[in-house]
């Protein structure tokens, strides 16, 4: 572990961070920054995540909410940015697109389970739930997350589990969860600006569908 590196590179960010807030927010980032810091020392996090989390916290922060970083939030799940504003709480996944070795032959279907593991299992957790990705990167969604739950077909809950089942079985997706899950937002995250923008997901899909089309699976539906 390189500390002091860490330290200098989250120090740099938020300052660069900081003229978007002001100056009574300021404390809530050097919070989050300070919490990263602790968590580095324990080996829990990387610096390149870190500026990630940072940089949504920040547009967080400007928008009136107070901010933890790498919350538990039940037994298994530990979320990325924790947020509350009055009565209300906000989850942000990250997602980089990382896959690990083991699945460098299934790739892009490992992800988009991921996608959906995180959707199904963290939305219960809060009132709203986003995924944040930095503008490189594309976000493999599937519709049915942006379908009213009473709209949604059981033979499409039921594919998702099947093809989430694959990957995840300890322990496995549930139906519910499912059924009940919300994805209300993406963030795209610009690193080298320092900024984050929050979009609509029907937005999102709308400007992303042909760059995704041939890998999305979709739960299965023709579109």
């Amino acid at each position: 572990m390189d500390l002091e590196r860490f330290q200098d590179d989250v120090y740099e960010i938020t300052e660069r961070l900081a003229p978007q807030l002001k100056k009574e927010d300021l404390p809530k980032l050097n919070f989050v920054r300070q919490r990263l810091i602790e968590m580095y020392k324990q080996n829990l996090v990387k610096i390149n995540h870190s500026v990630l989390e940072l940089i949504c916290a920040t547009n967080l922060i400007a928008h009136g909410y107070s901010v933890d970083v790498e919350k538990q939030v039940s037994d298994i799940l530990i979320c990325d940015v924790y947020a509350t504003k009055g009565d209300g709480t906000t989850i942000i996944e990250i997602e980089t697109g990382f896959t690990p070795p083991e699945h460098a032959l299934d790739t892009v279907d490992y992800y988009i389970a991921r996608i959906m593991s995180k959707i199904a299992r963290y939305s219960k957790y809060c009132s709203k739930f986003s995924l944040a990705i930095p503008v490189i990167g594309v976000l493999p969604i599937p519709k049915i997350f942006l379908e009213p739950p009473n709209t949604r077909k059981k033979s499409d809950i039921k594919k998702v589990k099947f093809f989430c089942d694959r990957f995840y079985k300890n322990p496995p997706i549930e139906v519910d969860e499912i059924l009940n899950a919300r994805l209300h937002s993406i963030y795209l995250i610009n690193i080298d600006k320092g900024f984050a923008k929050e979009m609509d997901p029907h937005t999102y899909l709308e400007l992303t569908d042909k760059l995704i089309k041939k890998s999305e699976i979709d739960t299965g539906k023709s579109k």
